[in-house]
């Protein structure tokens, strides 16, 4: 099966609509069409966003605490075992790379195209991609 690292973004926008391409991406998830890998930090950085008012204002309390618990329950929640320093084009990032390449992740899927352009390689596509690819 296909194995995804889906970036923060990603996942935070797919919870407010299943008509963008994260939302599209979110339901190939829970149709199983691939397997979600993310970890530790990316979670708590999604806690974090979850707390911006854009957010708080689309989301209900309950549909973020649905949401944390059916990535813990649902995806690969893999342990950071390559350290990633210096290679996402924001520093908070190099987690989601780190996750990526600890995982042996086939893809890692973002909106961030200077991160993208950075990385290169097999990572190198876009969000609306992926809802294609895996719808």
């Amino acid at each position: 099966m296909i194995s995804a690292v889906l970036d923060t973004n990603v996942l935070a926008s797919g919870t407010i609509s299943a008509a963008n391409a994260p939302g599209q991406i979110l339901d190939a998830w829970h149709a199983r069409r691939f397997e979600l890998v993310t970890s530790a930090h990316i979670i708590d950085e999604l806690l974090q966003t979850f707390q911006k008012p854009y957010f708080k204002n689309h989301l209900t309390n309950q549909a973020v605490i649905n949401f944390i618990d059916l990535l813990k329950n649902e995806a690969f929640i893999t342990p950071i075992t390559v350290q990633v320093q210096g290679v996402a084009t924001q520093p908070g990032d190099d987690w989601i790379v780190a996750t990526a390449l600890s995982a042996k992740a086939d893809y890692l899927v973002t909106g961030d195209m200077p991160l993208l352009n950075k990385i290169g390689n097999s990572y190198q596509r876009s969000n609306s991609y992926y809802s294609k690819r895996f719808s």
